[in-house]
């Protein structure tokens, strides 16, 4: 099966600064993937590389087997992108922008999935609602709408959910979750970390250009080496002496022990048993997408599968 998108040794320089150097990418089809980094890893340099609004100074890219120079035009129609910024029409109600967005693609008759996309993004009620009569919020669902009016087999999400509420979060989320279901390809660049460990099956970490991270979340998450604990209310509050130097601290009557794996634990329950020592409360503390970030911004390490 041909990758959903593959990049292949892309550099990209502005003036003296590496925007992007030598990545190399496959997003398989009917991936949940998430692109991350911090404001000037070359995350949206990446994405408009693969949309065509930017050329690489070397390297290829390709949307479903499609060279985004040599057939642009068949790459672009196989991707929709919701860009960071909110870029909209001010003169067109949002019906109408979705319509001529379908005219844009050379799709006629496309009411009915407009409409759909339309009421799977709540904006029933501001369909004949003036562009720049809406709020921030409902802006970034046109935008949202827009990218979908072609059913694009990918879709790219810019930060799509910064600056809005959590209501339009979860219906964004839905609707997203749903057309992954049905085998779109979902990339996602954003900084709520939660979404991504939550959504995505794969990552990539970016760093100064350059992929610092690219694995399944729950491998990156696993290979953390800290930030795993075992949090025990005893009864009698007392640790054996064999359990004392795996201690980092004691309090309110929890004694929190670091693990370096998980299969740690059944020997500590198996110490605890053997000293007739009674568990009252347990809690196990595991690293999150969020502990690996910053791992991997400020350490600059390589995991890339």
């Amino acid at each position: 099966m041909l990758p959903a998108i593959a990049v292949k040794q892309v550099s990209k320089r502005f003036g003296a600064v590496h925007a992007l150097s030598g990545i190399d990418l496959e997003i398989h089809s009917g991936e949940f993937f998430a692109l991350l980094g911090p404001n000037g890893a070359g995350k949206t340099t990446l994405i408009n590389i693969i949309a065509g609004l930017s050329l690489a100074d070397s390297g290829s890219v390709s949307v479903m087997g499609h060279d985004v120079i040599a057939r642009y035009q068949q790459a672009r129609s196989n991707l929709g992108v919701v860009p960071q910024e909110l870029v909209f029409d001010p003169f067109f109600t949002v019906r109408e922008v979705l319509l001529i967005q379908s005219g844009y693609y050379g799709i006629k008759h496309n009411t009915r999935w407009v409409d759909e996309v339309i009421e799977h993004l709540d904006l029933t009620d501001k369909a004949n609602a003036n562009m720049r009569a809406l709020s921030g919020g409902m802006k970034r669902r046109v935008l949202v709408a827009q990218a979908l009016v072609h059913k694009p087999p990918v879709i790219i999400l810019d930060e799509p959910t910064a600056g809005v509420d959590v209501e339009l979060r979860q219906t964004l989320w839905d609707f997203i979750q749903r057309l992954n279901r049905n085998g779109h390809t979902i990339v996602l660049t954003t900084h709520y970390l939660e979404e991504a460990e939550t959504l995505c099956n794969r990552v990539a970490m970016l760093k100064e250009g350059r992929i610092v991270a690219l694995d399944s979340t729950q491998n990156l998450i696993g290979a953390m080496s800290t930030g795993k604990s075992l949090q025990l209310r005893l009864q009698p509050d007392t640790l054996p002496a064999e359990l004392q130097p795996l201690q980092i601290r004691h309090d309110g009557g929890m004694a929190e022990l670091h693990i370096d794996h998980y299969a740690q634990v059944e020997s500590i329950l198996s110490v605890l048993r053997s000293a007739q020592i009674q568990i009252l409360e347990m809690h196990l503390q595991q690293p999150d997408l969020e502990d690996v970030f910053v791992s991997m911004m400020k350490n600059g390490g390589n995991q890339a599968k």
